[in-house]
């Protein structure tokens, strides 16, 4: 018996605007975030997480005619549904126990009363089980990777089972005469945050020694004060004999603090008779020297002699790279001061000897990497021996602990391996910011960790955090972060976290599937979580003796497209294609046909800059450096490519951004959104084959009106190719094969041209209901843009068009002279009153007077929506041409422009509604500009 399909709430519409903004707020969330529990690469907002997940859950109102019969009915239902998700995405809410039983109740109603459980095979950070629990549903997780095995274990297995279970440290049961209550996961966070302190402090016993507090010269009162980082130059001998083997410096920058009311820069002062040098501290009013290296290479500071890039990675093969003290930040009255080094400074810094570190060999060639070809070659040699002593010291620590929390529980071994592995993971968090790779962010006078990016790439100068100061860095601090992210996990229900190929996903029950695998070679994870595991395994490895039994994690079955561990990028991308087929196989065998699977596949910004080079100077050969312009193309079609042929039917693509500001103003035009959120359904057995002519007629019968769809919904332009592809490979898979002319069997890519094309057309269509200057302003900006041109050009298109130069210099958006035309940008529109709002304002012009007030100038949502209803009726068809002119800008590669034209689309639905409640203006219909 067949179970009946309803279409879920995702496959028809989503209130996308809503959900991007509160995933792009979240990016400035810390406290309380779950990503302050551990650090995991390219994880997806919650928000997002959220809303997926409740969205294929719930049934659209069109899949329910007996409830509601009329298209109006089902409108408002799918209103409601939206106000649902827009209250669920708040981060504020996401213990909001009303918010979440609202949205658990429909996803009862919409799945009578049996809920599905949720499977994530690549669950990588968690965010997607992690919400899949909050909203009340059974989460199954799954990863090749140890570390984010324990990252989900910590978030979703661990935290239910001590639910309202209060600490058992001595002090908190002090407390308990007061008749505290525990709630959730709070008792449990207790206990981590009691004996955290604990290591803290008694690390500081054994190792404070190597963190000594600085001298401070007479001009900053004397005295002493607690250090915040020493920070230190790489050096090199000079490869020039006159400076008698000297170790020079190889410094990015010398600023240090670029804070306008506290300047301060490094100034080297240099020796010629005796070749040496010294590092002195400037402030106040002046500019450092330039830095000593950069991607050509770098200059000996003493005498000005070149040094190639190839003599500073031989140096550093053969171990002969050094480093100096530079400078040391301090801390007084809550003010960063600048001093600089002292040789007893140095000198404690290089006494730390550490034992049993790490000896384990980073990958000879790897994506992400290229530290190893300056010496760098086992995972001891990206820290310093100081950091080293620290590190090996915390995680002896985390077995002691264990020792106290069993003796605390009256000997509750669960508990206790629960309470060590968080203790384990704010180690491994702490090395993110203790190692040799972190650098000193000069506009916010702090140490930025390694893991800004996806990478360990090569860093002269960095900064080395002291661990004990009470500030960004400090054990304690970390430690309480990933604290205050445990109380806010939910503590209910039960969740399944196990390590797992995902080929291998079990097939016995039926899951509800929603997965963020990996993005084709855009993070090399294994490699880079090898960083952490190395700690990890010393910490837990008792506790997890087969999931931290290996050496280093598994990476062999991996499923990125990785060259250098494939040997080719052909073979690496068949490997990726071949195993996320088998994956997307099983996972169709294993799914609750009631409802659709969900796939994010990230287009990050990094996909499209170069990855492997920073302002870490560090140089990258052409040979190295990745295609990227073709990299995101092959990794989006080889993903759909394997999922088609897997089976699978894709009804639809959401653009998710979550890197954005909400109108994204004074942002690059061609950021592709964060995420595509495929909704896929299992394509039926019986699906028919057809001809590529049949399948553009399919295309262009359905697309037009989908596309409509999709822009009534003010999908951002930036967004509207990406998004179009959903419709567009709906009516691509749901064939069991299309036949080209010649018999051969019609592509993924092929198929994307061809949507791409029919979605040029459909937008070119568009433009015949503009009256004729504007038509005329649009054949030219797509030749010219706001260049000028020919006046013989611009009248013969003029004719072409039905209109004349006069017309159009009268209209007010073109300047004509001396045997040229341009239009005029919207700054130089008319404004102050001399613009004339009646009937024969031109689209054209309204569009840029809305794009000048509300980009250009960013005079405010209300001047814009002031200005939006005196247009009228006519106003919508403003909207129309930002999105083709969004198109025609992208193509001549004209960000700026097409900036504009996509905030005007992003801020519509706020401007009309401003615009509605804005009263009508007394007198004439002329328009007072601002």
């Amino acid at each position: 018996m067949s179970v009946p399909i309803r279409k879920k709430l995702i496959e028809v519409s989503l209130p996308l605007e809503a959900i991007n903004r509160e995933a792009a707020r979240e990016k400035s969330i810390r406290h309380g975030h779950p990503s302050t529990l551990h650090l995991w690469w390219a994880r997806r907002p919650l928000a997002a997480c959220r809303a997926v997940i409740f969205a294929s859950l719930v049934d659209d109102p069109s899949s329910l005619p007996d409830q509601f019969p009329t298209e109006t009915a089902q409108n408002a239902e799918r209103q409601r549904l939206f106000r649902i998700i827009e209250d669920l995405v708040q981060w504020e809410n996401i213990t909001n126990k009303h918010v979440l039983d609202a949205a658990r109740a429909e996803i009862v109603r919409s799945c009578d009363g049996k809920l599905p459980p949720i499977y994530d095979p690549f669950a990588g950070g968690g965010s997607i089980p992690l919400e899949a629990q909050r909203l009340g549903l059974v989460a199954h997780a799954s990863d090749l990777n140890p570390v984010p095995v324990l990252i989900n274990k910590a978030l979703i297995e661990l935290p239910p089972k001590f639910a309202d279970r209060p600490p058992v440290n001595s002090e908190s049961q002090k407390s308990l005469a007061r008749s505290r209550s525990w709630k959730g996961a709070e008792g449990l966070a207790e206990d981590i945050r009691y004996y955290g302190q604990w290591m803290r402090n008694e690390a500081e016993k054994r190792i404070g020694e190597l963190y000594p507090r600085v001298i401070l010269p007479l001009e900053h009162g004397g005295g002493d004060a607690r250090v915040i980082a020493w920070l230190w130059a790489r050096t090199v001998v000079s490869p020039n004999p006159a400076a008698k083997g000297t170790h020079v410096p190889l410094v990015r920058s010398f600023w240090l603090s670029t804070k306008a009311n506290n300047k301060a820069w490094v100034e080297p002062v240099v020796d010629p008779s005796t070749m040496t040098y010294r590092f002195e501290i400037r402030t106040g009013m002046g500019q450092p020297r330039d830095g000593t290296i950069s991607r050509n290479g770098g200059v000996c500071i003493l005498s000005g002699s070149p040094m190639s890039l190839d003599y500073i990675r031989a140096e550093g093969k053969a171990g002969r790279i050094g480093a100096r003290l530079m400078a040391i930040v301090a801390e007084t009255n809550r003010n960063r001061i600048y001093i600089a080094p002292s040789d007893e400074q140095e000198r404690i810094a290089f006494c730390a000897h550490p034992k049993q570190t790490p000896e384990t060999d980073l990958p000879i060639a790897a994506l992400g990497f290229r530290v190893q070809n300056y010496g760098m070659t086992k995972h001891r040699h990206l820290f310093t021996q100081r950091q080293l002593v620290a590190l090996t010291t915390f995680c002896d620590l985390v077995g002691e602990s264990r020792i106290k929390i069993l003796k605390d529980s009256g000997g509750d071994s669960e508990y206790a391996n629960a309470v060590t592995t968080y203790l384990g993971l704010g180690v491994g968090r702490l090395t993110d910011i203790n190692n040799a790779l972190c650098r000193w962010e000069t506009s916010k006078t702090q140490v930025r960790n390694l893991f800004a990016r996806q990478a360990i790439s090569m860093l002269w100068d960095f900064a080395e955090n002291n661990l004990f100061a009470e500030a960004a860095g400090d054990f304690g601090i970390s430690l309480g972060n990933l604290c205050r992210a445990v109380e806010n996990v939910p503590c209910h229900g039960s969740a399944f976290v196990r390590q797992l190929n995902a080929e291998d996903v079990p097939t016995a029950a039926s899951f509800v599937f929603s997965t963020d695998p990996p993005y084709y070679d855009n993070v090399p994870y294994a490699d880079l979580s090898d960083f952490f595991y190395v700690w990890l395994r010393r910490c837990l490895g008792p506790i997890y003796p087969d999931l931290l039994g290996t050496v280093l994690v598994p990476k062999s079955e991996e499923l990125i497209a990785d060259p250098f561990r494939h040997g080719s990028k052909e073979a690496a991308r068949r490997f990726f294609e071949l195993g996320m087929g088998r994956v997307f196989s099983r996972i169709r065998t294993a799914s609750d046909p009631r409802f659709p699977t969900t796939i994010y596949y990230a287009f990050k910004q990094e996909e499209t800059d170069d990855e492997e080079s920073d302002d870490s100077t560090e140089e990258v050969s052409p040979s190295d450096a990745p295609k990227n312009s073709g990299r995101a193309s092959t990794g989006w079609e080889t993903f759909l490519q394997g999922l088609v042929d897997a089976g699978w039917q894709i009804d639809g693509t959401w653009p998710m951004r979550t890197e954005l500001s909400n109108r994204m103003r004074g942002q690059a035009s061609n950021a592709l959104a964060s995420s595509i959120v495929l909704v896929c359904r299992v394509r039926p057995d019986d699906a028919v084959t057809a001809t590529r002519r049949e399948f553009v007629a399919a295309l262009k019968r359905e697309l037009p009106s989908a596309l409509r769809a999709l822009q009534s919904g003010n999908i951002a332009p930036v967004d509207l190719a990406q998004a179009t592809i959903g419709p567009g490979m709906a009516v691509f898979s749901r064939y069991a094969r299309i036949l080209e002319a010649g018999g051969d069997t019609m592509g993924v890519r092929s198929a994307l041209a061809l949507i791409n094309q029919l979605l040029d057309e459909v937008l070119t269509e568009g433009e015949g209901e503009f009256e004729a200057d504007t038509r005329w302003a649009l054949a030219w900006f797509e030749q010219h843009g706001f260049d000028e041109g020919a006046f013989g050009s611009a009248e013969t298109l003029a004719t072409a068009k039905n209109t004349s130069i006069n017309s159009l210099v009268s209209a007010g958006f073109l300047h004509a002279k001396a045997g040229k035309v341009r239009l005029l940008n919207p700054s130089e529109l008319p404004k102050d009153g001399s613009l004339k709002i009646d009937m024969r304002i031109t689209v054209w012009e309204m569009t840029h007077q809305l794009v000048r007030l509300y980009h250009t100038e960013a005079a405010g949502d209300a001047v814009t929506a002031s200005l939006l209803r005196q247009f009228g009726s006519k106003a919508d068809a403003a909207r129309d041409l930002a999105y083709r002119l969004f198109a025609l800008a992208e193509r001549r590669k004209r960000s700026a422009d097409a900036q504009g034209y996509n905030a005007l689309v992003l801020g519509w639905p706020e401007l009309t509604r401003l615009a509605q409640e804005v009263q009508a203006p007394k007198g004439p219909t002329q328009g007072e500009l601002i």
